[in-house]
């Protein structure tokens, strides 16, 4: 089974059709699962707000949430060794983290080029621009 986290940075790109979203969303296309933190929604949410659009509840439809049953301390720790990171991105690539320990072959999707960066040092496959 084909797994891909999906960070705020690609599903926002998709939803808002900028550049190299389509690409994106073919690559994405192909998994057979999509999770994410629920930061994800919180994200969605207020860029649609600052947009002044409704938000759909289908735009999330079909992600799995990963909630963690504890701190992320140790991975916000290997996470900063591998490079620096915002908080959102740095909760990211974390819960990614998280869960990768399963899911020998998660890939990351974003167009964050740091996080992209920090991910990829981490052994995630990364999905982004190219």
């Amino acid at each position: 089974m084909s797994i891909a986290y999906v960070d705020s940075s690609a599903l926002t790109a998709i939803v808002f059709d900028e550049p190299h979203a389509s690409t994106l969303a073919n690559r994405i296309d192909g998994f057979d699962r999509l999770i994410s933190s629920n930061l994800l929604e919180a994200e969605l949410r207020a860029t649609f707000e600052r947009e002044k659009l409704e938000f759909e509840e289908s735009i999330v439809l079909g992600i799995d949430w990963i909630l963690p049953d504890r701190t992320l301390t140790p991975e916000f720790k290997t996470v900063l060794r591998a490079g620096y990171l915002r908080g959102a991105d740095l909760w990211h690539v974390a819960t990614a983290l998280y869960v990768s320990s399963g899911l020998p072959e998660l890939s990351f999707a974003t167009l964050d080029a740091r996080q992209a960066v920090v991910a990829d040092a981490l052994g995630f496959v990364v999905l982004g621009e190219s």
